[in-house]
């Protein structure tokens, strides 16, 4: 079931260290309403888009200029099936330069097919991780307004 786990990888010119405090700037990349520390072990922070979405992330690991790690300790997600899907599941980032270049492997481990949010949850982890996350890292500019605003 792990080769069904949402991944995306992308590569950048900035370096492991930039790519890692871009990661860890999740107000600069994520719209929506942000609690909570987002750049420290231990930290809990929580995300709210409307009446759409709400998740609890708590950090599990970080390894500066290579790894994140986040598990998902609460959710509710406005779907018709279970609007906890993704309690329990993990979000990681892995950092790795290549080259002249930095690679980001996203993994959102546990947000599988069979979720009834999958396919809105896959476009808005594309939408997020491949464009605000991606023009942050390569610009400094905040998120794009994300085309379901």
């Amino acid at each position: 079931m792990s080769s069904q786990n949402f991944t995306s990888t992308f590569s950048v010119e900035q370096t492991p260290e930039e790519v890692y405090a871009a990661i860890n700037n999740v107000r600069g990349w994520w719209t929506g309403d942000i609690e909570g520390g987002t750049d420290t072990l231990g930290d809990s922070f929580t995300y709210r888009y409307e009446d759409v979405h709400y998740s609890k992330q708590e950090i599990v690991e970080l390894v500066s200029g290579q790894r994140i790690v986040w598990r998902v300790t609460d959710a509710h997600l406005k779907v018709d099936g279970d609007p906890k899907e993704w309690v329990g599941t993990e979000i990681r980032f892995e950092i790795s330069p290549r080259g002249d270049q930095t690679e980001v492997r996203f993994a959102h481990r546990g947000l599988v097919p069979e979720f009834e949010c999958f396919d809105n949850c896959s476009n808005a982890w594309g939408f997020f991780v491949n464009g605000s996350l991606r023009r942050l890292i390569a610009t400094s500019e905040g998120p794009a307004t994300p085309p379901w605003a």
